[in-house]
């Protein structure tokens, strides 16, 4: 458990806070590329860590983030009219770029040159990976884009999105690491009526009918081994079930700083998944979710998937809410939940956000009681903790330095139960961290 004081530090996010600076120091998405269509369209109200904040795109095609009222006399400037490579606030006419600057005042004389005096608060933009991104730290500390797989490959390769979550982004991206969680909220099963549970025999295996051996597993073995190794960018998190024989099955997890973090369970050649998570307030987040394949271009009938909820992508509205959310109680069905899913709730995103929401807008984390299959949750909390708590110190963040090294990837494996973590990421993906670097095919952006 962690006292009320340090929740507080590990939650809190806005101008000043400590964690909420730690979260500065990097690049942030903030829009999908996809919400700002074409040059001249709808400006988009965003909030980012508290923070009230407007993005356009000018008649270049150059996306601003600036903030989100005229420094005239407060009006919105979402009010206003996008045009010839500004942004012209409706009440008296102030217009201004990308970079925050006014550029033309009606309201004033022109021999005062009054506009030039007027600035407000803008951030640097960058577009990646069909995301576009905010840094809202120091300039002098600005670091690079992280290179992350997925933006690095083509665009036919990977299918990016995002959903609502009404929640803390810390519990949310605690869920995304938790390789435990699996055994019960997302396997299903057919119970039949003359079914008896036999606690001594089997765990959960009398529900669960599986057609895989790693989903056997899974059913199995509720109390995998956790195993977390540090790395230039993060965290690598494994988790290692028996699978019979004198095999684990691993899965293995990455956190990469501040706040992505990629799936578990892909096998060689499968698609990966990821989630970034972005607090909007202290009390709900945005989470962009990607799945990507390194090796070949996704088909249509993977993206027509996607766009139905796969995995940890879910299925949205054309705001990108999820279909099942907290306000319908997640189209919960109980006849279900008694014969084929512990939750009764349809999709991995979706099970996912019901009980991370119900955590409360914020987990009391004073108490909760944790385990042994809890080791990855403790790691990220002591991580982003002392880091956040350093850089009030005066150390930036050593990960905002090697963004070069996020290049890693996420997935299973079944090896010997001889081998120890550092072996297993060796037979995995070559490298003890997962880091496999720039793919030989650049991307198109």
């Amino acid at each position: 458990m962690l006292r009320a004081e340090d929740n507080k530090f590990l939650t809190e996010v806005g101008p000043g806070t400590g964690m909420g600076e730690l979260l500065r120091r990097f690049w942030i998405p903030v829009l999908l590329s996809e919400e700002l269509p074409e040059p001249d369209s709808e400006p988009k109200k965003i909030t980012v860590l508290g923070e009230e904040l407007l993005a356009f795109r000018d008649s270049r095609g150059v996306v601003g983030v600036i903030d989100q009222y005229c420094p005239h006399r407060g009006a919105n400037l979402w009010l206003g009219r996008v045009e010839e490579c500004g942004i012209r606030c409706v009440y008296h006419g102030w217009k201004f770029d990308t970079d925050g600057r006014c550029v033309d005042m009606p309201t004033s004389y022109p021999d005062l040159n009054a506009k030039d005096l007027i600035r407000i608060k803008s951030y640097p933009v960058r577009e990646w990976g069909e995301m576009i991104w905010a840094y809202m730290g120091p300039a002098d500390a600005m670091p690079e884009l992280p290179d992350l797989e997925m933006a690095l490959l083509p665009a036919s390769h990977r299918y990016v999105s995002k959903k609502w979550q009404d929640c803390n982004w810390v519990q949310a991206l605690e869920g995304s690491i938790d390789t435990a969680h699996f055994t019960f909220a997302h396997l299903s099963f057919d119970k039949e009526e003359n079914e008896i549970l036999d606690i001594k025999k089997h765990f959960v295996n009398p529900l669960v009918r599986v057609s895989t051996d790693h989903m056997r597993w899974i059913a199995e073995d509720p109390r995998p081994v956790i195993k977390v190794s540090p790395h230039e960018a993060g965290l690598t998190i494994a988790g290692g079930r028996l699978t019979g024989s004198d095999n684990i099955y691993w899965r293995i997890a990455q956190f990469l700083m501040p706040f992505h973090a990629y799936a578990p369970s892909a096998m060689p050649g499968e698609n990966i998944f990821g989630q970034t998570f972005v607090p909007v307030t202290d009390t709900n987040c945005w989470i962009y979710t990607y799945a990507w394949n390194p090796v070949r271009p996704l088909t249509q009938a993977e993206r027509d998937a996607f766009d139905r909820g796969n995995g940890v992508i879910a299925e949205v509205d054309d705001n990108y809410v999820p279909l099942r959310h907290k306000g319908n109680d997640y189209l919960i069905d109980r006849k279900l939940q008694k014969t084929m899913s512990y939750t009764g709730i349809k999709g991995v995103s979706e099970q996912d956000a019901a009980v991370q929401d119900s955590q409360g807008p914020i987990a009391d984390r004073t108490r909760e009681h944790l385990g042994p299959t809890d080791l990855g949750i403790m790691h990220f909390r002591k991580v982003v903790m002392e880091l956040a708590r350093a850089l009030q110190q005066g150390e930036p963040p050593p990960q905002a330095a090697h963004q070069d090294r996020y290049a890693v990837r996420s997935g299973a494996c079944v090896t010997s139960r001889a081998k120890d973590l550092p072996a297993v990421m060796l037979e995995r993906f070559g490298d003890v961290a997962g880091f496999v670097g720039r793919p030989k095919v650049a991307a198109a952006e």
